[in-house]
């Protein structure tokens, strides 16, 4: 297996999903891709089939918040104080999507620990939640409001929270690695009341934790993005191959 390794940077978040698409329909054989990227301006990301009237697009609107639609599963995301990978892989007989989403976080903590020592005591989570009854639920809106098995967690709050799509003999994962607090400000463009908006906000804080919480420190981008690619290459025992972003947008726009 062939690794390649882009840093997109920061983008749109159109950008951002047309570019994730793009490699997963267009992955070369024997080939598979981890990307990192952030967003500007912030922006609120809706899973596949989450309906649009959950958000309050005015306020999105006025805020100068960007909107899009994820190509994956899942609740919606504010993408503001984060660190996005995402991970483009072949499959075959032999290979699981739930095996592929196993591999995919066990690389990532490597990253979190190479980052910083401390991160250690991250853990996989080990159980599924009833996501049937969970999404009854007004907080289900949410993508960050539950830990899904295998997701990153430090002492049962959320980390890094992902979803996961197939497309044809390609899984398309990708998820949010929380670096500061602001992914709260979500319940603020939910199409609820104020007092469900305050019940969502204390919920939400109880279910998450973010790296510069966890750590009491700012988070440095450039050494976690480092971080992340060398705990890839050290769990998948490759070195991986380093490509601009400008050879793929070429082709975007062509």
């Amino acid at each position: 297996m062939i690794w390649k390794f882009l840093n997109s940077g920061v983008n749109t978040g159109k950008h951002n999903m047309d570019l994730d698409i793009y490699l997963a329909h267009n992955l070369e054989a024997n080939t598979a891709i981890l990307r990192l990227y952030q967003w500007n301006p912030y922006c609120i990301s809706l899973g596949a089939n989450q309906l649009v009237e959950d958000l309050n697009l005015n306020k999105i609107e006025s805020d100068k918040i960007d909107f899009v639609k994820r190509p994956t599963g899942g609740r919606a995301v504010f993408h503001s104080e984060e660190l996005t990978y995402s991970v483009i892989f072949p499959i075959d007989q032999t290979t699981s999507a739930k095996n592929v989403y196993n591999e995919i976080n066990l690389a990532l903590r490597k990253g979190l620990v190479l980052y910083d020592d401390e991160l250690c005591i991250i853990d996989l989570e080990h159980t599924q939640p009833n996501l049937q009854e969970f999404y009854k639920t007004d907080i289900s809106a949410i993508c960050f409001a539950v830990s899904a098995k295998s997701e990153l967690n430090i002492n049962g709050k959320k980390l890094v929270g992902s979803a996961q799509r197939k497309l044809g003999n390609v899984i398309l994962q990708h998820g949010s690695i929380l670096c500061g607090s602001y992914h709260k400000n979500i319940v603020e463009y939910l199409n609820v009341g104020q007092e469900k908006k305050d019940e969502m906000l204390n919920e939400i804080s109880s279910t998450t934790i973010d790296l510069k919480s966890a750590l009491d420190n700012e988070v440095d981008y450039t050494k976690l993005n480092i971080s992340i690619l060398n705990g890839f290459e050290n769990h998948f025992n490759s070195k991986f191959e380093k490509f601009e972003q400008s050879k793929f947008e070429l082709n975007m726009i062509a």
